[in-house]
């Protein structure tokens, strides 16, 4: 019986390997197995063509998407792969890899606060995965969030994977704190962990010289670098570095004898070497001045496979699990949000990571990777290294932020129009929505609109594909039309306040929300939103914890409540 069922199988997978030969495959499939296999060969211009095919053939399909965005990525069209990303994520809010895309090309594009948010809700899913705590480290960072970085660094380290880029970020945190020595001992331990660590290297060279001031170890690990392979692609300006470093350390030529005259006698005076400064190991040196192209530090981050790396020697120091606070994201609603497509998840995307401020001289890009990770309370100092304990750092509480304001257009109820003559309009704007050909969508709403100013449908439309497109100051014209023809519409109140937001006219997003709330106390959505203005932008924890209470409240079921259950926990009154 068991063989003819082994039989049975083997004759339904040949005549389904047949079938694939013979090209009957569906359509849409047949294309995204040819996107996979010319994204496998790099081919990332027609990957996206066959991407792009299957995803207009399974428009649901969230992997489709999300390979899509992959190809997108790779071949330089980041606002493309944004949206096809997020797409992915409206069809599959539980698809972490095109979360953790979506992150990563945020970053990419200098957005770390939008990237922050995607990390955040990667790592509360995937406590274990590394490439999220690291990410997540690297955005923080970025936005000056030291503290928490290091800790993502931290948790790393316990997982341990990914060492070498976790000590890296963590000697980067060091940098930034004013602790060079403490650095120092971390991109030693960086190195240990992977002797051809490219970033770690150039980074312990970096702070030997320009702020320990041990040129000798600094030029050691200037060779280092140098003699990596394949050749790193600022090696010529790090050469010269190197070059001028080792002619400051090459030896004085010995003095030449002088006879002293009869009368009266004259003693030749001997230039003595300048003496090397000590530095405290919680002091915050100056650097010197660099009489050669100055060097920086490289970022932590992800790891390009093809991106060199370093050598070196270091004890590496313990660390335990601890507990990031997320920051929740805003959420739109599926007309405003944009157009989403998503990598597949073994192609996840790898990002050149962001670089701290220099203290003197340009700064070299960090190469980065990822591992999993545990946190930690607090991070130990070295084995067999004693630091001393650095003085309190004292905290300057940011300025608050000013934000601008929106001067609103405050528009009359417009008179009716011809609605016949609109309607055709109307239906011309749906079909190319349908077709998700934008441009045309819009341009028809606002025929339809202009024909029939009246019109609520069409005015609110045109707000949505204009919002949609991020022509936002079209959209807050439109919405506001919208409003003067229907006052009590949440969803057009709800899409202003996201469009406001969204322009950077953060308190005037607010107080659209709250009328929202003032006049339906039961909105959810209007709730999260401000909650997350509050948290994230406003800065009023108070107001955010008020309004996530209430989400949890009236909804406890809520997608994000996990995440605003976290932000409670992280954040008590």
């Amino acid at each position: 019986m068991s063989a003819k069922i082994i039989s049975v199988r083997s004759a339904v997978l040949f005549f389904a390997l047949v079938l694939i030969l013979s090209g009957c495959t569906p359509a849409g499939p047949r294309a995204l197995l040819k996107g996979r296999n010319y994204l496998d060969r790099g081919d990332y211009a027609a990957a996206a063509a066959q991407f792009k095919t299957a995803t207009t053939l399974l428009a649901t399909n969230a992997a489709a998407w999300n390979y899509y965005g992959v190809a997108l990525h790779r071949a330089g069209q980041p606002d493309e792969a944004v949206n096809a990303y997020r797409r992915a994520l409206e069809l599959d809010r539980d698809l972490l890899e095109a979360r953790l895309n979506l992150g990563t090309l945020l970053l990419e594009q200098n957005r770390a606060d939008e990237a922050r948010t995607e990390f955040t809700a990667f790592t509360l899913r995937r406590p274990n995965d590394a490439a999220g705590w690291l990410k997540l480290g690297t955005a923080q960072l970025k936005l000056g969030e030291i503290v928490p970085a290091e800790r993502c660094f931290s948790t790393v380290i316990a997982l341990k994977t990914s060492e070498a880029e976790a000590y890296n970020g963590l000697g980067l945190a060091r940098i930034q704190r004013g602790k060079p020595r403490d650095a120092a001992q971390f991109f030693s331990a960086a190195v240990q962990a992977r002797p051809d660590y490219a970033a770690a290297i150039l980074n312990l060279a970096t702070v030997s010289q320009q702020y320990l001031h041990d040129n000798k170890t600094a030029l050691e690990n200037y060779r280092a670098y140098l003699a990596l392979a394949p050749r790193p692609a600022n090696y010529d300006d790090v050469s010269a570095l190197a070059n001028s470093l080792e002619q400051s350390l090459a030896p004085a030529p010995a003095p030449v004898a002088v006879a002293p005259k009869p009368n009266p006698p004259v003693a030749v005076a001997l230039t003595e070497p300048r003496p090397v400064t000590k530095i405290s190991p919680g002091a915050s040196p100056r650097p010197p001045t660099p009489t050669h192209p100055p060097t920086t530090l490289a970022s932590a981050g992800t790891h390009n496979p093809q991106t060199p790396r370093s050598t070196g020697n270091a004890n590496v120091p313990a660390a335990q699990v601890v507990q990031v606070a997320p920051e929740p994201r805003i959420v739109t609603t599926p007309v405003t949000t944009p157009i989403a497509t998503r990598p597949a998840p073994e192609p996840v995307v790898e990002t050149a990571v962001p670089e701290p401020p220099a203290k003197a001289g340009f700064w070299h890009r960090v190469f980065g990777s990822t591992k999993p990770e545990v946190h930690t309370e607090i991070i130990t100092p070295l084995p067999g290294n004693t630091v001393t304990p650095a003085k309190p750092v004292v905290i300057i509480p940011p300025a608050p932020v000013e934000f601008p304001r929106y001067n609103y257009l405050s528009p009359r109820r417009p008179q009716a129009g011809d609605r016949r003559a609109a309607t055709g309009a109307f239906t011309q704007a749906r079909l190319a929505e349908q077709n998700e050909n934008w441009d045309a969508a819009l341009t028809a709403y606002r025929q339809a609109a202009e024909l029939d100013p009246a019109w609520f449908e069409a005015q609110y439309n045109a707000g949505v594909i204009a919002h949609r497109l991020r022509n936002y100051s079209a959209a807050l014209a439109n919405y506001e039309t919208a409003l003067a023809l229907a006052p009590d519409s949440v969803d057009a109140r709800y899409n202003f306040a996201l469009a406001l937001k969204a322009s950077g006219y953060v308190p005037d997003a607010a107080d659209e929300l709250k009328k929202i709330l003032a006049a339906n106390p039961a909105e959810v959505r209007a709730h999260l939103a401000l909650a997350n203005l509050c948290a994230q932008s406003l800065h009023d924890p108070a107001q955010a914890r008020r309004h996530y209470q209430k989400v949890l409240e009236l909804d406890p079921t809520n997608a994000q409540a996990a995440d605003i259950r976290f932000w409670l926990a992280a954040n008590p009154e």
